[in-house]
């Protein structure tokens, strides 16, 4: 919700006018350093939204703040120009609205085209989210990273490398959302202070990393290349069954850890729906983008959500440090799913993650069953997530 600075307005006016703490106004405005401001400066203000009110005889300022519940100077702030010492019945003014429920859509098939409306809406009502594009999709679809936090550690999590594990979006989605809402409304997760993450941390997330596949199992194939994609998937029209990304890549077996050794693994020499490796280490531009996005920010852990199995991977050759161990064992408590060092199988994100930077890296196998999981696992999923991400965050 945006408002205009009046004369001798400050972020701490502001932050006392609608109860939300300094530093989200501060992100939300990029990183306003000063606390006092300009007049007339334009000043979002995170995790509210403007209803129109309509005035009735006998309304004064103190009547619709009491019945509004909200304070007199955040209603004079949004209606500037408007006098309230003589009401005028059927006359519209604004009123801020405190969001304080979910936002975005839950248990639908979960499309690159619904990510991007919840994205729009997360970004309106929490613009301390920031949003870039790193890079894009070989059908050129944007891959999107979400910034949240100030903080020197830095927490990374992904989704929907695997095109039919998607469910892993809106589980994404759905706790960005609940994080924006705790620092908003002053709440703990699980007895976390969550203002205190926000200042502590530095989380990048990237919700789909793989769009077009996502969009195929979804959407089915684009006309232009179905007849191609129905003879990678074995004369089938049926996509359900699809991880790898428009190309027959899996992107989560194209990363240059004992790729070799996977390839001869899978013995694999032609695209498909799933497990083919590539031509080489990085050959799509999905996994480019991820890997660059790794080599920049060197981020301290690194989560991957995945489906199925409840449980998790956390291990590479050894090359892990030790202290992945004690946040295996905080996932573990937290989300109640088992917790495994070693597999075999090779070239994932986080194999590459741990061999190149030596931190923690873990891939998380979302829920149980036959992937693509569905959405009646949601709220079961989503409850064991809660846990996994706190855990990353407290790490």
């Amino acid at each position: 919700m945006k408002i205009k600075a009046r004369e001798g307005d400050t972020l701490t006016s502001l932050s006392q006018a609608f109860y939300i703490p300094v530093p989200l106004i501060q992100e939300a405005n990029g990183r306003l350093d000063s606390d006092v401001l300009t007049p007339g400066k334009q000043v979002d203000i995170p995790g509210y939204e403007s209803e129109q009110y309509r005035l009735r005889q006998g309304d004064s300022l103190w009547e619709i703040s009491r019945r509004c519940e909200v304070r007199e100077d955040a209603i004079l702030m949004l209606n500037q120009g408007i006098s309230f010492q003589s009401i005028q019945p059927d006359k519209v003014i604004l009123i801020p609205s405190r969001i304080k429920n979910i936002i975005i859509t839950e248990k639908v098939p979960y499309n690159f085209d619904t990510f991007n409306k919840d994205l729009l809406r997360l970004l309106t009502v929490y613009p301390f989210i920031k949003k870039r594009v790193i890079g894009r999709s070989v059908l050129n679809q944007p891959i999107i990273e979400l910034k949240i936090g100030r903080g020197k550690e830095k927490v990374h999590w992904n989704g929907s490398f695997h095109a039919n594990e998607w469910i892993t979006t809106p589980v994404i989605m759905k706790f960005i959302n609940e994080l924006a809402l705790s620092v908003t409304n002053g709440k703990e997760i699980m007895h976390t202070n969550m203002l205190k993450i926000f200042e502590t941390r530095s989380i990048s997330i990237v919700p789909m990393v793989n769009p077009d596949g996502v969009d195929l199992v979804l959407n089915g194939p684009p006309s232009h290349i179905k007849d191609k994609l129905i003879q990678l998937n074995g004369g089938r029209d049926d996509f359900t069954g699809w991880k790898a990304n428009i190309r027959g890549v899996d992107l989560n077996k194209q990363f240059p850890a004992r790729w070799q050794d996977e390839k001869q693994r899978k013995n694999l020499t032609s695209p498909g729906p799933r497990d083919y490796g590539g031509i080489k280490p990085l050959s799509e531009p999905e996994t480019i983008v991820m890997a660059k996005l790794a080599q920049k920010e060197k981020f301290d852990v690194l989560l991957a959500f995945h489906t199925q199995g409840q449980e998790f991977y956390w291990g590479f050759g050894g090359l892990e440090p030790q202290k992945s161990k004690s946040l295996a064992e905080a996932i573990e408590k937290m989300s109640g799913y088992s917790s495994v060092q070693f597999i075999d199988s090779y070239a994932g994100y986080k194999d590459w993650f741990i061999k190149k930077f030596r931190n923690p890296g873990f891939t998380i196998e979302l829920g149980k069953g036959i992937n693509p999981l569905p959405l009646s696992q949601f709220d079961e999923i989503y409850s064991a997530s809660r846990g996994i991400f706190i855990a990353s965050l407290l790490y």
